[in-house]
């Protein structure tokens, strides 16, 4: 009996501290600090935390948290989403949108190549943008799901990001 008690306790230990943990790695900080570094490379003053923003993102999150389906909220802000079967925390999901770069063109203002696809990147980067709010959650499926909104937002045609 008290051995079961003391591996019941170890396997709560374990189970908080991977929730504090895949909490700590999607933090307001976690995401400012994925989206900075790729402004950085491009010499885009950083972004600053919107909890306005930060509060619709994580209201859409929650609806999206029933099916998990990757669909944009049609929102006021600019919006990259995201989601995974694996986990999928802040630093993943900046990455998938910053690996677009090599699709950029910035000759030609436009995605190039075979199934183009960048605006994810350069919304990341879009140099008008001064505030993110982001959120994470998982969906009812155990896939994540993340989603940064943008202000003010980007990717006008025409325009170029930087």
């Amino acid at each position: 009996m008290a051995l079961s008690k003391i591996s019941l306790a170890i396997v709560s230990f374990v189970a908080l501290t991977m929730a504090r943990l895949s909490q700590a790695q999607s933090s307001p900080q976690d995401f400012l600090a994925a989206h900075n570094a790729a402004r950085a490379q491009i010499r885009v003053k950083p972004l600053t935390w919107n909890n306005t923003v930060a509060a619709y993102a994580e209201n859409y999150a929650k609806l999206r948290s029933a099916d998990c389906n990757l669909e944009h909220s049609n929102g006021p802000y600019g919006e990259n989403i995201a989601e995974s079967s694996g986990e999928l925390t802040a630093v993943h999901a900046v990455k998938l949108w910053v690996d677009e770069k090599p699709k950029y063109s910035y000759g030609l203002n436009a995605c190039i190549g075979e199934a183009a696809g960048c605006l994810h990147y350069t919304q990341v980067v879009w140099r008008n943008t001064a505030q993110i709010g982001c959120a994470r959650v998982q969906c009812q499926n155990k896939w994540w799901f993340v989603t940064c909104n943008y202000y003010p937002p980007g990717n006008y045609v025409g325009q170029r990001p930087y």
